[in-house]
């Protein structure tokens, strides 16, 4: 049984502003997106039928995206509506993650778009070559998905929320279906519910279908609680933990300089090429300001569904007592689905319980990502990796 060091969760409000080798940026920007069945598409039935759906009521769920489509956007702008989502779907797809999918893109899609346009070398504020792209490479961006049954061993409605009550648990699973199907397709319960209505929603049961966004599921059924240990190349990768801007961004073992300076020159210009060795990037919460710990550390231990150490003196006082509790494992842990630790005791990179949070409130030590991202890491990271947080 693997145990984790207590980090410090407290939340405090903040201002609003499956282990494949990587496929390559051109793969991912250029083959479509197809991960549940389509809405309104010409597939054969008879490879992939299309279960029968009832159509929303729409007094139930006023957008309903089996009759109406949204006009299109244009292109050099922020999109809305359905390209909205297909282009939160696309960066999303190609490891540049825009936050929570619903169709809504704030500050963390405007990182990732930069992140795109950095990495195929355009004008980093440039909307036309991403928007250009997504459409092309996410033709249907919602899609049906069927409630699994696996959702009956992942799902607890009396999940408790008192910690000495959790530790007699074993799983700190899901609380509803509709949060189960909200994570597995990297968006939240109300997008779900603009999209299904509020009595579908409410009433989440397996067998059930839903209209949910058309990006890679992240199926929590398929850890295993492995360990992932260090990797030739993936192990010297270089890791940037940006707290000014909420966002980890993964480079190959040499970044590449991002701006070019002459000697006494008094502006510096922006690089425009192509930075191909920025391989990802996600949205954070960091710690709180006066537990963060700034510095060049190593990845030590990658593990998947880990159990937390909860020191109720730790977090008061600092000084670790007799009296811990063990939290098992489970989506709904507050350090998520996998820890990722670093050489600085107790800090370390790992998925939460309220992927909605991300970047709108602190945990007191560590960095967290939503559990659809923070599964991803070991695909692109594995110990042995430098970490610097700054």
């Amino acid at each position: 049984m693997f145990r984790i060091p207590i980090t410090l969760l407290i939340i405090a409000a903040l201002p609003a502003f499956s282990q494949p080798s990587q496929p390559s940026q051109p793969e991912l920007i250029n083959r479509p997106v197809l991960k549940a069945l389509p809405l309104g598409g010409n597939q054969d039935p008879a490879s992939r039928p299309l279960p029968a759906i009832a159509v929303p009521d729409p007094a139930a769920a006023p957008t309903n995206p089996l009759q109406s489509p949204t006009p299109p956007s244009p292109l050099d702008a922020k999109p809305t509506g359905d390209d909205a989502v297909r282009l939160q779907i696309f960066l999303d797809e190609a490891l540049f993650g825009p936050g929570v999918i619903d169709g809504k893109p704030g500050r963390f899609t405007e990182l990732a778009v930069y992140s795109w346009n950095e990495v195929n070398g355009k004008p980093i504020e440039d909307w036309i070559a991403v928007n250009t792209a997504a459409r092309k490479a996410v033709p249907t961006p919602l899609a049906v998905a069927l409630v699994p049954d696996v959702v009956t061993e992942w799902v607890d409605a009396g999940l408790p929320t008192k910690k000495s009550l959790q530790a007699k648990k074993n799983r700190m699973s899901y609380r509803s279906a509709a949060e189960f199907m909200a994570e597995r397709y990297h968006c939240d319960q109300a997008y779900l519910t603009v999209l299904n209505g509020t009595a579908k929603i409410n009433n989440l049961k397996s067998h059930d279908s839903l209209i949910v966004p058309n990006v890679t599921p992240f199926f929590i059924e398929k850890l295993t609680g492995a360990r992932h240990e260090a990797d030739g190349a993936l192990s010297q990768r270089h890791v940037v933990v940006d707290t000014k801007i909420n966002q980890v961004r993964i480079f190959e073992a040499a970044p590449a300089a991002l701006v070019i300076a002459e000697p006494e020159a008094v502006e510096i210009a922006p690089v425009t090429r192509a930075n191909r060795g920025l391989v990802a990037s996600f949205p954070i919460t960091p710690g709180q300001p006066k537990f963060i710990k700034f510095g060049t550390w190593e990845l030590r231990n990658m593990v998947e569904l880990p159990w937390w150490r909860y020191d109720q003196q730790l977090l008061d006082t600092g000084k670790r007592s007799d009296n811990a509790l063990n939290i098992p494992p489970g989506p709904n842990s507050p350090v998520g689905i996998i820890w990722n630790g670093t050489s600085k005791s107790g800090i370390g990179m790992h998925g939460t319980a309220e992927p909605e949070t991300i970047g709108r409130a602190r945990s007191s030590g560590c960095i967290r990502l939503a559990n659809w991202d923070a599964i991803r890491l070991p695909r692109l990271i594995r110990p042995g990796t430098t970490v610097e947080i700054r």
